[in-house]
């Protein structure tokens, strides 16, 4: 008998996968309908809402209209006290922003002073400014000096907070590495702490820088002797009943307010262009 080959079956074909496809990149500018309709329909339904509680009771919300002819009738008072109200704001955030930047740098470094500060920063922090107002008059008259104090004071602890943070973010793997590199603490300190901490700067940046015009407008409420800026026109509007000028003042303040938030998100993404954040925000 004669043994027979075995039969070898032929081989399957290899089922070939396509190429997963690329994602197409979903970036929305600012003229594309999904990013600017949404706001636009809560801002037209919030008109319509107004509109109906201003027909209904005027002493409670002027027209739009109103509000409207405020602004263009007076553009020169409106612009005048818009920018007292902001070179408060500015003068203040710059200081109290700049005075918890330096403390936090020095805090990161010395244990022994951030024990000893933070104490203090968090006592000022939940200290009512208003009640520090009558006492920063009589030290600094009643000039420019006193507001520029109260803003500081209000925009000092977000900055502080988010600082000492990410100064200390830095990974320990990081560190490790300039350990083995025998990097000084002063090149610890300015190419890796203060590198990973800038994203929390920006982030403190962006709540102070429009919380310095709430800051700015607070001052001009308590502080005595004020004669410009929005907040003073707005306490003497409200004095005598005048509602448009009121939310004409408030508007003025409103966008004053997005413009710096701008501003401060449009510098972040030119610096932090590298930053895992930034790259998911741009997809």
């Amino acid at each position: 008998m004669t043994a027979k080959a075995p039969v070898r079956s032929a081989p399957a074909p290899r089922r070939t996968t396509p190429a997963p496809r690329r994602r197409r990149s979903t970036r929305r500018g600012p003229l594309h309908p999904a990013t600017w309709a949404p706001t636009t329909v809560l801002v037209l339904v919030l008109g319509l809402i107004w509109s109906a509680i201003a027909t209904e009771h005027p002493y409670i919300l002027p027209e739009l209209s109103e509000v409207g002819l405020a602004l263009v009738d007076r553009p020169e008072v409106f612009l005048t006290n818009a920018w007292t109200t902001l070179s408060i704001a500015l003068a203040g955030v710059a200081c109290g922003a700049g005075t918890a930047f330096v403390l936090a740098l020095v805090m990161s470094e010395v244990p022994v002073v951030r024990r000893a500060l933070m104490p203090l920063a968090v006592v000022l922090n939940v200290t009512p400014v208003v009640a520090l107002a009558p006492g920063l008059v009589l030290a600094f008259g009643f000039g420019m000096t006193p507001k520029v104090v109260v803003t500081a004071i209000i925009t000092f602890f977000p900055v502080l907070i988010n600082v000492t943070t990410g100064l200390r973010a830095v990974p320990p793997s990081v560190l490790h590495v300039f350990e083995t590199l025998h990097a000084s603490r002063a090149e610890v300190l300015w190419r890796a702490r203060i590198l990973y901490g800038l994203p929390y700067t920006f982030a403190a940046l962006r709540v102070v820088m429009p919380l310095s015009i709430v800051g700015a407008v607070v001052a001009e409420f308590v502080a005595a002797g004020s004669t410009g800026g929005l907040g003073t026109m707005i306490r003497n509007a409200a004095s005598t009943a005048r509602l448009e000028s009121v939310y004409a003042a408030i508007a003025c303040l409103a966008a004053m307010g997005v413009l710096m938030l701008a501003l401060v998100t449009a510098v972040e993404r030119r610096v932090l262009f590298w930053h895992e954040s930034q790259r998911r925000a741009s997809t």
